[in-house]
């Protein structure tokens, strides 16, 4: 009796042990489940020295996606649930730009976040196009923009880039993340400069010469691809790994 008992017992308990690692499994109490992505919000101005009123906006991330539009004075608000960093277009009748977004907060789209694409997209030895394109299913285009330090540093390349051909001194450096609005000084007053120069077109959108010097000042600065941690795996930004490539540098 007590042989048999003994037997009943531990068959017992590796039932309950079998059941208990079944119901932790279904429950996601094993913590290597998917959670949901955090919600982010989104807001800025798309304009191109003059604004994009009603333009529609598609904002693409990591991880998640939505729809939206500008308003009359072509800012924007938006908010979804998603892993930054996240790739904007404004599509307003022929012009169309693009922008890009390395955590939730302010991101205009303009003719200077064009650029600052076209500058990223050939430090990783690509072009725009396809950086837009292959977004959603590339880890590394993931991993590049979802880096601050990055973005910043192309950032300033473009602005040192843009002085230099078109003998200007822009205003505002930081033109990605600095809120305006259209028709006072600061990002659009530049922008207008940056149109009366030549470097924007009359659609709105950079003149090729200005695409040309990002693509050969970016390519002259290539980043390195150290393998990382994908986007919404680890907090923070600016911890990706991703190098800057050496900066803004200088002009050939």
């Amino acid at each position: 009796m007590n042989t048999r008992f003994r037997t009943l017992t531990a068959a017992g308990n590796a039932l309950l042990l079998t059941l208990g690692v079944a119901l932790l499994a279904a429950c996601g109490g094993g913590g290597g489940g998917n959670s949901s992505p955090p919600s982010i919000a989104l807001s800025g101005t798309a304009a191109t020295g003059r604004a994009l009123p009603n333009a529609a906006l598609g904002i693409v991330c990591a991880r998640g996606s939505t729809s939206a539009s500008t308003n009359a004075s072509g800012a924007f608000q938006a908010t979804l649930a998603a892993d930054a960093p996240c790739l904007i277009t404004a599509t307003s009748g022929t012009t169309v730009l693009h922008s890009t977004a390395f955590a939730g907060g302010t991101f205009n789209v303009t003719p200077e976040t064009e650029l600052l694409l076209v500058y990223v997209a050939a430090q990783l030895g690509t072009t725009e196009a396809n950086l837009i394109a292959t977004f959603s299913g590339n880890t590394r285009f993931q991993q590049t923009l979802a880096n601050e330090s990055t973005v910043l540093a192309a950032q300033a390349a473009v602005v040192q880039g843009l002085d230099t051909q078109y003998h200007l001194t822009l205003s505002v450096t930081n033109f990605l993340t600095t809120a305006f609005v259209v028709g006072q000084s600061g990002v659009d007053s530049d922008l207008e400069a940056l149109l009366a120069a030549g470097a924007i077109d009359s659609n709105g959108e950079p003149d090729p010469v200005a695409v040309t010097l990002m693509t050969t000042l970016g390519a002259q600065h290539p980043l390195s691809s150290t393998p990382v941690t994908p986007p919404g795996s680890t907090s923070g930004t600016g911890s990706t790994g991703i190098g800057t490539g050496g900066g803004a540098g200088g002009m050939m």
